[in-house]
């Protein structure tokens, strides 16, 4: 499939496949004209890299753990390496938490000044 076609399956910018080539996160043969021609399972790929992005792994890091997660290759430094990235993911979830727990105090102190009319602090 083409570019554009990849970009609209997967909801992901044209400019942002070509990021991800650069990057060698994703690949795509050559036509003779030069225009990009992705596989079917460049979805799934894309979608992956999306997933790991969205969990906070920045493109060096998703290139490291490509191997294990769309090949099955895995070495000792690189599960060690995916269980630090599992703890980081962790931290993250246990402050976005945080943040909601706060967020719940705020909107209930609001919730309560609006029904009595006192000021929030």
């Amino acid at each position: 499939m083409r570019v554009g076609e990849l970009a609209a399956r997967t909801g992901v910018s044209v400019r942002a496949l070509r990021y991800y080539e650069e990057q060698g996160l994703l690949s795509a043969e050559r036509s003779p004209s030069g225009q990009r021609h992705y596989p079917e399972s460049a979805v799934e790929r894309v979608q992956l890299i999306q997933q790991l992005y969205a969990a906070g792994l920045p493109s060096r890091t998703i290139v490291e753990l490509l191997p294990c997660v769309i090949e099955g290759r895995a070495t000792p430094a690189l599960l060690k390496r995916l269980e630090a990235e599992r703890e980081h993911v962790d931290r993250r979830v246990s402050d976005l938490m945080h943040a909601r727990d706060r967020l719940d105090s705020v909107i209930n102190s609001a919730t309560s000044n609006m029904r009595t009319g006192a000021s929030c602090r």
